[in-house]
């Protein structure tokens, strides 16, 4: 969820460096007589699944040799690597606003030709589109795989008590009162941590809010206290069903609470799984989507694209290795191992067996019924996760219209030189100035 993130100012000099190297050249790295592949992917707790890719790979392929890295603190190494001219050939990172820094420093290359895109979710491709701060032809990025976020929920305690999966919001609040009636706290929650704050906000965003109002704002055609008001009231209206002081508890304490049957619901994202069984081992854990909306045709699943490969500029002439190493890591069987290593969500189309924490939400993935984490747009020095957690403290009448008019203008503060930059273009490019562009 939490990402190291820099506005794309930051990225002037890293943009300088890349047309650099392109002036330099790429050349044909080689080891004993193969032609060398390096990726580095910022998912460290993956890397026993990549080790086994590595070897499956090198194993299999004499003219190629693979090497991934899987380092701690990711970005910060290829941001470094980035200005020492060191770049890899292959990146592993989210599809958030490093990617959306990296494009708009014309640092990555465009893969259009990649004949696996076709095998990919159109959700997940129109994510990384609307991650584009100005519209770029192209395709910078294959997605590899997501997670999601929505409703985590005890299965074993909703057969008990023949609690039914809710579909529209109002559903979902006669359901949280019926808990509350037996007796059990229906949600529990760690906002002791921000960023915590930005799961349930996440996960209501996209049933209620534009996917794309982050660019009309920048595009200067919306703001955000039109499109987000009923995002800031329904995330608000969730205290009255959590814990006392919500504030007072951690993520971990969060997780350990569901974990041991101290409520009937979490809502957080499928990355929480791993720390609630190390709780509780036994657990039986299902998901739903929030059904933020009363029209249950409108619910969409929060899923983002959580591992994701950009090639680097001035690779063409090492392009058909890269792409031999792309169709490896999309093989099905492939796919699966970190399937089964790390309780994703493919970004591939194609039956591939989910974990079972992931059947509620299922129909979703199956029908491509995605939309992103909102929270992949903004910059981290705007701290939208404290503005939040404010919010939610804040009991004044007036709380809600003080947040709203609080994320517009920090919006146009941490977001200036974007924002110029973004106008000029659709003042050069009217025709193109459509819902912000996206």
């Amino acid at each position: 969820m939490k990402s190291n993130m820099k506005t794309a100012g930051s990225f002037l000099l890293a943009g300088i460096l890349a047309s650099a190297a392109l002036l330099s050249g790429c050349g044909e790295d080689t080891a004993d007589g193969k032609t060398v592949v390096e990726i580095v992917q910022y998912k460290p707790e993956a890397v026993k699944a990549f080790e086994a890719l590595e070897e499956k790979f090198n194993a299999t392929h004499d003219n190629i040799k693979l090497v991934i890295d899987s380092p701690n603190d990711a970005m910060t190494i290829i941001k470094t690597r980035f200005v020492r001219e060191d770049f890899p050939d292959i990146i592993g990172i989210g599809g958030d606003i490093n990617y959306s820094n990296f494009l708009d420093a014309d640092m990555l290359m465009d893969v259009s030709d990649y004949s696996g895109l076709s095998d990919i979710k159109e959700s997940y491709l129109r994510i990384d589109k609307e991650l584009e701060f100005i519209p770029t032809e192209g395709v910078y990025a294959v997605p590899y795989m997501a997670n999601a976020a929505g409703v985590l929920y005890n299965r074993e305690m909703f057969k008990e008590n023949g609690w039914k999966i809710p579909e529209t919001l109002d559903e979902f609040y006669a359901l949280c009162e019926d808990i509350q009636k037996k007796g059990i706290q229906p949600l529990y929650f760690g906002f002791k941590d921000t960023w915590t704050c930005l799961a349930p906000w996440n996960a209501i965003a996209v049933d209620v809010a534009d996917s794309t109002i982050c660019a009309q704002v920048n595009a200067g055609t919306a703001k955000f206290a039109d499109e987000y008001r009923p995002v800031a009231e329904i995330t608000q209206s969730l205290l009255q069903y959590a814990q006392p002081d919500p504030f007072a508890y951690s993520y971990n304490d969060a997780c350990t609470a569901f974990a041991r049957g101290e409520s009937a619901m979490y809502v957080i994202g499928s990355y929480a799984v791993a720390q609630i069984k190390s709780a509780n081992p036994d657990i039986d854990i299902d998901s739903f989507v929030f059904p933020a909306s009363n029209n249950k045709d409108e619910n969409v699943l929060n899923s983002g694209n959580d591992l994701q490969w950009s090639v680097m500029a001035g690779n063409e002439e090492k392009k058909d290795a890269i792409y031999e190493v792309l169709d490896f890591l999309y093989d099905d069987e492939n796919i699966q191992i970190y399937l089964d290593d790390q309780s994703a969500v493919p970004c591939k189309k194609g039956d591939f067996e989910l974990p079972s924490m992931l059947d509620g939400m299922k129909p979703f993935i199956e029908a491509d019924r995605m939309a992103d984490y909102q929270d992949h747009h903004y910059p981290s020095e705007m701290a939208v996760d404290a503005m939040i957690q404010t919010y939610l403290l804040d009991t004044s009448a007036t709380a809600t219209d003080t947040f709203l008019e609080k994320f517009d203008t920090d919006w146009v503060r941490y977001n200036r030189d974007l924002i110029a930059k973004v106008q000029k273009y659709y003042a050069e490019n009217p025709e193109e100035l459509s819902e912000g562009g996206n």
